[in-house]
C-alpha cells in the first residue's frame, strides 16, 4: 500500500470516530425540563422572547408556542395570518429555588414594550401583542401588582397596557422556531436588529 493512500485511511478513520464521538455527545437527551413549574408569555416575536428568557440562570427551558387562541394544534402559518385568535408566546420552564413567577415578569419587562397591545415593535397585529397567561389567582394578582408598579415607574409616557389571560392551552411551535437564536444566528440577529426591539430597550432601561 502506497504511504499516501495508508496516509489518507488513517486520517479519514480519525475523522469518522471524531465525527461519531461529536455526534454521540450532541444527540445527549436534554434534561427532564418538564418536571419543573412553568409560566407563559407573549411578547411579540416569540424567537426573541425564547432567547431572553433562556439566558437567565434558573430558567430550564423556553419553548416556543401559541396560546390564546380557538384552532386546536394550529400551525405558525394559520397563527401569523391572524385567524385563529393565538398569541405568539413562550413557556417557561423554570427552578423555583432561583426564581419565582415575580422574578419572571422582571424579566419580561425587559423585553418587551408594554404600551402597546397592538402588536410588538416592526411586528403588528393582535397575534404578536403582549400578554401574561395566569394560571391560577395567585399568579393573576401578581401580576395585577407589578403591572401596577410598573405603570408607576415613570419609565413610559403611555399607560402600561399588557392583558392578563386565564391560561388554557399552549401548543409547542414547529421544531423549526425552537431555539431559532441558535439555529439560525446571522438571520436571527439580523431580524432582532431591524425589529428596532434592542434599541427601544436600551432607551427605556439603559445599561439596568
Amino acid at each position: 500500500m502506497k504511504k499516501a493512500t495508508h496516509l489518507f485511511l488513517i486520517l479519514s478513520s480519525t475523522l469518522i470516530i471524531a465525527l461519531f464521538f461529536r455526534s454521540s455527545i450532541a444527540e445527549k437527551p436534554k434534561a427532564d425540563y418538564k418536571k419543573y413549574p412553568a409560566a407563559t408569555f407573549a411578547g411579540g416575536c416569540f424567537w426573541c422572547v425564547e432567547a431572553g428568557f433562556e439566558k437567565i440562570p434558573g430558567v430550564i427551558e423556553a419553548v416556543s408556542g401559541y396560546s390564546g387562541g380557538h384552532v386546536k394544534n394550529p400551525s405558525y402559518k394559520q397563527v401569523s395570518s391572524g385567524t385563529t385568535g393565538h398569541l405568539e408566546s413562550v413557556r417557561v420552564y423554570y427552578d423555583p429555588e432561583k426564581l419565582n413567577y415575580r422574578d419572571l415578569l422582571h424579566i419580561l419587562w425587559k423585553q418587551i414594550n408594554p404600551t402597546d397591545n397592538k402588536g410588538q415593535f416592526v411586528d403588528s397585529g393582535n397575534q404578536y401583542r403582549p400578554a401574561i397567561f395566569y394560571r391560577n389567582e395567585k399568579q393573576k394578582k401578581i401580576a395585577e401588582e407589578e403591572i401596577a408598579l410598573l405603570d408607576q415607574s415613570g419609565r413610559y409616557k403611555k399607560k402600561v397596557n399588557i392583558e392578563l389571560i386565564p391560561f388554557k392551552v399552549f401548543y409547542p411551535a414547529e421544531e423549526y422556531h425552537q431555539d431559532y437564536y441558535k439555529k439560525n444566528p446571522w438571520r436571527y440577529k439580523f431580524y432582532r436588529y431591524n425589529s428596532g426591539r434592542d434599541q427601544y430597550l436600551k432607551k427605556i432601561w439603559g445599561d439596568d
